[in-house]
């Protein structure tokens, strides 16, 4: 592999890292203790070196460039075995909060793997023990998808990774981006104007949940069968649960949720030129519907926020942002300032959905029970949800700071409640 240069996006989010921390866990766990991590430790590197994917870091040349991907060894540093005193499920929860205090340096290596041999209580107090896998991962490496392709090559699925190619936007051709972006732009007012798109979805005012992360930092899981979940779609019935939950729970801590809303992250339209392939959207939660009508809701706001995000203006932006000139971007990356805050937000929690496939991974000889993921925290967002899809099993995760809900373990049980509750019909939450 020759080297190549990084795509705007995701030289914004390799920047951005140095303000606001975005390394990724995914997180994987697997069936059956390993008693010897040095074998299957061992595969799993030479796997990673197979991969041109994998097997690259970010060298950057100084402010007048793009820095570039550039190939490189994977040495066995890439691999950390954890064995701490405590083996249970709940301590390794804690333990890979704790991960995200060491984030990574692309320079020298944009993703390493953690290796947890035995954990006990995977599914629950008193089930079995086995190991977890946690891939840290720089956000420039990949978006969920690409991220989920890169995981899932290392742990044995044969698949296509996503590309990351950045052909087609030279810099020289920005001004000329620019000015077709702003005529789409234009074309776009018309068409809102016209109602022939929906309008930009609206800010929603702050709640306690959109705190600056201060205090204890938390991880939580809620394992579901996906066939069990009580909406349409798993993305909806989350959401849709998430109404529920937060909104009982703000609303003991004196917040008034009628404007509850979630901001979700939705892939883009045209064709993936980078590893980030995404943009947040706004969605409104609708906590005083009932679960039914609730999920209809959401569902209706996720398709206008699809038609706006489709509309041919969101892909000339994107062309024209590819290709701003490094020097600009740099400049303004560094203006961002994350002490400022707002009064209102794109939504009072996130909540990320991805699809990891088939649970065909293995580890050693371990197969894959199941797979989360933990959205990072930021400055306007102390409360955070994943959700991660193997196989026939969903797990929705919980990433909180005290400051944003107090006593996290309350809400969990709020929100494992309102995921579990058969809602073919039943009052307003």
């Amino acid at each position: 592999m020759t080297s190549r240069r990084l795509a705007a996006v995701d030289a914004q989010m390799y920047w951005m890292a140095s303000a606001i921390p975005n390394d990724q866990f995914l997180v994987y766990a697997f069936d059956g203790e390993l008693t010897d991590p040095g074998p299957a430790l061992q595969a799993l590197r030479s796997r990673a070196g197979e991969s041109a994917a994998l097997a690259v870091r970010v060298a950057d040349a100084g402010f007048w460039t793009y820095p570039r991907w550039e190939p490189c060894a994977i040495e066995a540093d890439r691999f950390t075995v954890h064995r701490p005193a405590d083996a249970s499920w709940s301590a390794c929860l804690t333990a890979i909060a704790d991960l995200g205090d060491d984030q990574l340096d692309a320079r020298v290596a944009p993703w390493r793997l953690h290796v947890f041999p035995t954990v006990t209580e995977l599914r629950g107090p008193g089930t079995g023990t086995g190991a977890v896998a946690v891939l840290q991962m720089s956000h420039a490496l990949g978006d969920g998808q690409r991220s989920a392709a890169l995981a899932a090559w290392l742990f044995g699925r044969d698949a296509p990774i996503p590309p990351g190619d950045v052909t087609g936007h030279p810099e020289r051709s920005w001004v000329q981006r620019a000015a077709a972006a702003a005529r789409a732009h234009r074309g776009l007012v018309r068409d809102t104007a016209a109602g022939l798109v929906p309008p930009q979805a609206k800010s929603r005012p702050v709640l306690r949940s959109n705190a600056r992360p201060d205090g204890a930092r938390y991880l939580r899981t809620v394992l579901c069968e996906r066939r069990r979940l009580p909406g349409p779609t798993v993305t909806v019935s989350v959401l849709a649960a998430v109404a529920g939950a937060l909104s009982g729970h703000l609303e003991e801590l004196g917040e008034d949720t009628a404007q509850l809303g979630a901001e979700v992250p939705m892939a883009k339209a045209g064709p993936r030129r980078a590893h980030n392939h995404f943009g947040n959207v706004g969605v409104g939660l609708h906590p005083r519907l009932r679960f039914p009508d609730r999920c209809r809701a959401i569902s209706a706001e996720l398709h206008q926020r699809r038609r706006r995000a489709n509309h041919p203006a969101m892909v000339t932006a994107s062309a024209a942002f590819a290709a701003v000139p490094a020097p600009l971007l740099r400049w303004g990356v560094r203006q961002f300032d994350p002490t400022v805050r707002s009064d209102t937000a794109t939504g009072n929690t996130v909540v990320s959905s991805v699809d990891r496939g088939a649970n065909d991974l293995v580890l050693g000889t371990s197969p894959v029970l199941f797979t989360t993921g933990f959205p990072g925290l930021s400055p306007m967002m102390g409360l955070t949800h994943g959700v991660h899809g193997l196989g026939d099993t969903v797990a929705v995760s919980v990433h909180a700071a005290e400051s944003a809900v107090g006593d996290v373990d309350a809400y969990v049980e709020r929100l494992a409640r309102e995921l579990r509750a058969p809602r073919a019909e039943g009052p307003a939450s």
